[in-house]
């Protein structure tokens, strides 16, 4: 789908609108709320893609979040989300109709897509961005994400090919404020697709039981840096955890030493988190790091070097032994009612 000629051919905002078993996924909501904001810029409608069986009930939701348009397709072949059939249905759907630009969610499922789809338009995709902005003269794209192991932030464009494809990682951008009984148009679109379209089957899903919840939607977490020592450490931070109803984070390094499992890592290369107290441990602040937690509204750090880099962006500096600072906290914050 090279760009020739007039660009007015391209219009609106895309969303795609993951849902898993007939449930929004809140990066969907907090796409339509950053879709919305581009699209004011360009003076066009935001837009979800909606895709499933028996998920017309969902729509309300995606307008109450700010969607102009929903584009609803249902079928009993795209019940699961399956590659093939997801990257059929929506790329055929962007040659017909020319959406400006594509949001996807960088989740299992927009990592997949994502990809396959550009691929199959013949367009660029920009992986895992943090920033998105309007170039209000050229009305392209600013698609801004980290580059070179996180030591700087690049912005990349799309200038010959559209749409302008993107993936953003849950939790990055906020949602908008809900309006109750808010409404939109429903377009209803009959896919072109047949079971040999679909290669893959999905017999049965199986969910691995979870404790708490995902640390990206946490109110409170408490972090642990390499300073731990060893997965031990991770045991006197969570009393603290406990006591604020938060979860446990961690630090690459500490992750990558086998103390404790991946789906703690905050960072670059782990989850983008944005919690009300971000408490950081014996975690020094390289710039990766910073890149998955600099959003947390309150940052308390706790760390023996008086220059260590987290400092800087703290709005609460502790300089000391995480091993007698946090059960200091976790007393004078008394037993949990």
């Amino acid at each position: 789908m090279k760009l020739i000629g007039n660009k007015d051919e391209f219009k609106n905002v895309w969303v795609y609108a993951e849902q898993r078993e007939g449930e929004l996924q809140n990066v969907a909501l907090e796409l339509v709320g950053e879709g919305k904001r581009l699209a004011e810029k360009l003076g066009v409608e935001v837009c979800a893609v909606l895709i499933g069986k028996n998920v017309s009930g969902l729509t309300a939701k995606l307008f109450e979040y700010g969607a102009d348009k929903v584009y609803l397709v249902e079928d009993d072949l795209l019940e699961h989300y399956t590659t093939d059939g997801h990257t059929k249905v929506i790329s055929e759907m962007i040659d017909e109709l020319k959406p400006e630009i594509m949001l996807v969610g960088a989740t299992n499922i927009g990592r997949d897509l994502a990809p396959r789809v550009a691929s199959r338009v013949s367009t660029g995709l920009t992986a895992d961005c943090t920033q998105l902005d309007i170039d209000g003269e050229t009305r392209t794209l600013l698609q801004t994400r980290p580059a070179f192991g996180g030591n700087l932030m690049a912005t990349i464009i799309t200038t010959e090919f559209r749409p302008q494809m993107s993936t953003v990682r849950p939790g990055v951008m906020d949602p908008l404020e809900p309006v109750a009984g808010r409404t939109g148009e429903v377009i209803r679109i009959t896919p072109n697709i047949s079971a040999t379209d679909v290669r893959v089957k999905v017999r049965e899903i199986v969910k691995a039981k979870k404790k708490g919840v995902l640390i990206e939607e946490a109110h409170v977490i408490v972090s642990g840096g390499r300073a731990m020592g060893g997965p031990e450490g991770f045991e006197i931070l969570k009393p603290l955890a406990e006591r604020l109803g938060g979860e446990i984070g961690a630090s690459r390094a500490a992750v990558d030493s086998g103390w404790i499992e991946k789906s703690h890592q905050v960072g670059q290369t782990g989850k983008t988190v944005k919690p009300v107290i971000y408490i950081a441990c014996g975690i020094s602040g390289a710039i990766q790091h910073l890149a998955g937690m600099k959003d947390s509204d309150v940052i308390i750090a706790i760390n023996k070097d008086p220059e260590a880099p987290i400092f800087k962006i703290a709005n609460y500096s502790i300089v000391g032994d995480y091993k007698e600072i946090v059960p200091a906290l976790v007393e004078m914050l008394g037993e949990k009612s």
